[in-house]
């Protein structure tokens, strides 16, 4: 039996639904991540500073330890702040001095 206008139109429409399904499918993936990216450096930037500022390092401690999902707390067992100091003062010390100065100089 020949396809009919009907047909040949119906296929199009089946088609042009699974393109918008595939763009919005790209869509949303790349909207997780950027949030994921954003997740990241925000967590980041909340331990770096948690090393310099004892209220951030009280705040990320509490909401450590209020993480409703016990998986996730479990990912923090034997973490603690002071290991990260630690660790970051060791890149510290490979690292040059920033310029202080408002003109970049020290």
């Amino acid at each position: 039996m020949p396809e009919t206008e009907l047909d040949r139109a119906q296929k199009r429409y089946e088609q042009a639904k699974a393109r918008l399904q595939a763009l919005r499918n790209r869509e949303a993936a790349k909207e997780r991540k950027i949030d994921t990216r954003r997740k990241v450096i925000l967590g980041g930037a909340l331990m770096d500073l948690a090393t310099r500022d004892n209220n951030a390092a009280v705040l990320l401690d509490r909401l450590v330890r209020n993480l409703p999902r016990e998986q996730d707390r479990k990912t923090f067992d034997g973490w603690n702040l002071e290991a990260r100091t630690a660790l970051g003062s060791e890149d510290n010390r490979a690292a040059p001095p920033a310029p202080s100065g408002p003109d970049g100089t020290a």
